[in-house]
């Protein structure tokens, strides 16, 4: 084995990467949220959103889908735990200076879940997709087991994961990260996405399961620096950043996006998203 060929799958051992963590926020609220539109989109028409609806965000990122469910007229509450970056965004969306006083009193966006001590909610939405990170279903049933005393009886919560990976060209791109992040033996890596993830999710949380739909969601970019910058600001990419370096990511991600280049240089990858709606007991 050549020297080359032994540092490309050692552990990365030179200065820890530093991430612009406001950059990132930026370019998932710029670039890489609005690929989910039309998932949100056919949620919120399926079950009549409007006034009226009064609904829980989890993992809200930089607030489009709750300023969508906002002008359906919804009052929203967004929590975003991860990032203080997305959810500072979130709040220039849904609560500008400029805005009205009454449309400010109809959002709230907060780090962790509000302790209401009354059914305050009637519509849950946790949009981030499992089947991403291994571990992430077992981490969203706790934010959902936290959130549901808070929930009306009956009312509907929404799962979402990725489809299966034949169904989403961007699987074989998300494979990189795992590929890269092996060494350390990182358990926050891609991983194929099981039928019933979304089901066993909402069996362990005593959710009842009502209904699901498949929509499609393609991921498209301007040129191949967005498409690089938009799929960097999930944090699939973090721990092969941490195992690798970010020059190592960056050119292996160009290199598997570079099939899905078209000729004028924009990027497009067809994926389906699958959502349940389950209810609450």
């Amino acid at each position: 084995m050549t020297p080359t060929l032994v540092r490309q799958h050692l552990p990365h051992t030179g200065p820890a990467t530093r991430v612009d963590l406001c950059a990132r926020a930026r370019d998932w609220s710029e670039i890489q949220e609005r690929m989910f539109v039309p998932l949100y989109e056919s949620v919120y028409e399926r079950l009549e959103v409007g006034n009226g609806t009064r609904l829980l965000g989890l993992g809200c990122g930089s607030g489009l889908a709750l300023l969508m469910a906002a002008s359906r007229g919804a009052a929203v509450t967004g929590v975003e735990a991860s990032s203080p970056q997305r959810l500072s965004l979130a709040r220039e969306r849904l609560l500008p200076e400029s805005a009205p006083v009454r449309a400010r009193a109809d959002a709230r966006l907060v780090t962790r879940l509000p302790e209401t001590g009354t059914p305050a909610y009637t519509l849950v939405t946790a949009f981030e997709p499992i089947g991403c990170r291994a571990g992430d279903s077992e981490e969203l049933g706790r934010t959902l087991a936290a959130a549901l005393p808070s929930v009306g009886r009956g009312s509907p919560v929404v799962l979402v994961g990725w489809g299966p990976p034949e169904r989403c060209a961007t699987s074989a791109v998300l494979r990189v990260a795992a590929r890269l992040a092996d060494p350390l033996r990182v358990t926050g890596s891609w991983r194929p996405s099981l039928r019933d993830d979304l089901e066993r999710v909402a069996q362990r949380t005593g959710l009842r399961p009502d209904g699901s739909g498949r929509v499609s969601c393609p991921f498209g970019y301007a040129n191949m620096r967005s498409a690089v910058r938009g799929l960097l600001s999930t944090g699939l990419f973090d721990a092969a950043i941490a195992a690798t370096g970010q020059e190592q990511v960056d050119k292996e991600l160009a290199e598997a996006l570079h099939p899905h280049q078209r000729r004028d240089g924009t990027i497009w990858m067809p994926n389906v998203f699958r959502y349940l709606i389950a209810r609450t007991a």
